[in-house]
């Protein structure tokens, strides 16, 4: 089919099918305001659907974790399994009848000055077309976890092994007795150690700065008490529950900071990393851990900032995400800094000028997810009954069911 340019109305566009565009599209859906999502996979939930690791579970409770307006069933274990929260995401779609258009990519939004709206431009991927998305608001869920992030290493180009970012990772079933090195020392990192050494891989990990690490039973802890109780506190109780615990783990190379768990969440959100067996295995020298990595030399040595080196068949990198907001959004000043992360900080992180709003950028995970789209519902309901009418859901679904006619 030759390339062609369609274009349609919609008051509310949402870029981004992971549960921040499923929960935001849900509370508009209960105000009756209509919407539609764009997602550039050909499903929902890419993240967890195709990038994450086979064992991964929930890492908090799952009170900490429903989206809104539909609860995590009652049957579901505390901790939830990845295949259970996917099949909780997918009938989340069907029963909220949330409207998800896939395989399109935008390519640039933009703010029209002259008539107040928002312009987006996709390519629909499997079919070669270009559609334009004319919006009173835009919605950015694409979150945090976009695009996958390996830092930049000296040497990393001349590596002989294998190396990958931990969204590529699945299992550790073919590297049984390989040398095998993860970077990072968050969720991520700490469990796929952990995976590693239960394949038979000769596991080591790279920790390079101070981390809080509690099992999971303890974060549920801590989280129901700052209910009641000051950040100070709680995490006092916590240091003092992890201590009891795993003892000082200083000498294995991992080095608690000064900063309290929950405190360092607020101050610069990163979260503490929930133990589900690694620290056992770095105790029992199961897991090695190193500093960080100073370059990679011939062959498949690396060498660490503490003088000493190893040979690695792989490097799997737990680094973590950026966000890929720069890359389409031309006009990203109206929210976002030069990072593509929010300017204002938490709470006040959800809202810009101009009608744009973004979803899932408040580092507090499915909980801070299940707020903003809360938020921005409210308030895009609040200007429209105050401001203008916009067309009703039947009035967009037949301009959409239009749309696709053509094809």
């Amino acid at each position: 089919m030759e390339n062609q340019t369609m274009e349609i109305e919609m008051p509310v566009v949402i870029v981004g099918a992971g549960p921040a565009g499923l929960a935001t599209s849900a509370c508009l859906n209960k105000f009756s305001i209509p919407n539609i999502v764009l997602e550039k996979d050909d499903c929902h939930s890419s993240l967890w659907r195709k990038r994450a690791y086979d064992r991964i579970k929930l890492h908090l409770a799952k009170e900490f974790c429903n989206l809104p307006h539909m609860p995590l069933s009652s049957s579901l274990p505390k901790f939830v399994p990845r295949t259970d929260f996917l099949r909780y995401l997918d009938d989340y779609v069907i029963n909220l009848k949330i409207p998800i258009r896939y395989n399109r990519y935008v390519n640039d939004a933009s703010y029209d000055v002259n008539s107040e709206k928002w312009r987006v431009i996709v390519k629909h991927s499997t079919l070669n077309v270009d559609e334009i998305y004319v919006a009173d608001y835009l919605v950015v869920a694409t979150g945090e976890n976009c695009d996958a992030y390996i830092p930049m290493v000296n040497g990393l180009e001349n590596f002989e092994g294998e190396y990958l970012h931990c969204s590529k990772y699945k299992n550790g079933r073919s590297w049984y007795q390989k040398n095998v090195l993860v970077v990072g020392s968050g969720n991520s990192g700490m469990e796929i150690a952990y995976d590693l050494s239960n394949w038979g891989a000769n596991t080591s990990m790279v920790i390079r700065s101070p981390v809080h690490y509690f099992s999971k039973e303890m974060v549920y802890v801590g989280m129901s008490m700052l209910k009641y109780m000051s950040i100070d506190k709680v995490d006092k109780l916590m240091l003092a529950m992890s201590k009891m615990k795993y003892g000082d783990m200083s000498k294995y190379g991992v080095v608690r900071p000064k900063e309290g768990p929950f405190a360092m969440k607020v101050s610069g959100g990163r979260t503490p990393t929930i133990d589900v067996g690694c620290m056992k295995r770095i105790k029992k020298a199961k897991v090695k851990v190193y500093p960080a990595i100073a370059s990679i030399k011939k062959d498949k040595i690396v060498e660490f900032e503490d003088g000493k080196s190893g040979e690695f068949d792989v490097i799997v990198f737990a680094t973590g995400y950026k966000t890929n907001v720069k890359q389409w959004l031309k006009d990203y000043k109206e929210l976002f800094n030069e990072k593509g992360m929010p300017k204002s900080s938490y709470p006040n992180h959800w809202k810009g000028g101009n009608g744009i709003y973004c979803a899932g950028f408040s580092k507090n995970g499915l909980q801070g997810i299940a707020n903003d789209a809360r938020k921005i519902a409210d308030d895009i309901c609040s200007v429209t009954i105050n401001a203008r009418k916009l067309p009703t859901a039947a009035e967009a679904n037949a301009q959409i069911k239009s749309f696709d006619e053509r094809f």
